[in-house]
């Protein structure tokens, strides 16, 4: 599928306190394949300027409405601030994860089947939620540390019930 194309604005959702570009309805449509009604949750390629690219989702904001969120970071480097003009250009995210798969925690749920099993049973959000938290680690030991710490609490949580809290030691 080849990448799709808009000029929006920069936004703010004050309910979230966070910025975001909302996606046209030629966008949402081209998305989904040509289907008129919105499938949100949708994983994506997002390319700002031509400048900043990241994999994100996108998320229902009602009215048949859908949109990306922009973190502050990415504000920065792009030196772009609420109202301005941006284009964004989106490509469907076929990958599995979203993300890299950390070669870490491959390591990890090599060597524990009973982690393995679970950690594929987990949801998608959830699997790529450990795994984003996972390649914040800057060095090769704190990734091999907190795919151990997270495979470890999943292995506490009953089976089909884990929730993020429980995932992050919170519970």
């Amino acid at each position: 599928m080849e990448p799709i194309e808009q000029t929006s604005p920069l936004l703010y959702l004050d309910k979230l306190k966070m910025h975001y570009i909302e996606l046209n309805g030629d966008t949402l449509t081209y998305l989904n394949g040509g289907e008129e009604k919105g499938k949100f949750n949708q994983r994506v390629i997002v390319k700002i300027n031509q400048q900043v690219e990241w994999q994100g989702g996108v998320v229902a904001l009602g009215e048949g409405k859908g949109y990306v969120a922009v973190s502050k970071a990415r504000m920065k480097e792009l030196d772009i601030h609420f109202g301005d003009e941006v284009n964004v250009e989106f490509t469907k995210d076929f990958s599995e994860f979203g993300h890299e798969f950390p070669i870490e925690l491959n390591e990890v749920l090599k060597q524990d089947p009973d982690a393995h099993e679970r950690f594929f049973n987990l949801t998608p959000g959830k699997q790529r939620t450990l795994i984003y938290y996972i390649l914040q680690m800057k060095t090769s030991d704190k990734r091999i540390e907190r795919s151990l710490l997270f495979m470890t609490n999943l292995k506490r949580c009953t089976p089909g019930k884990e929730t993020m809290r429980q995932l992050f030691g919170k519970e």
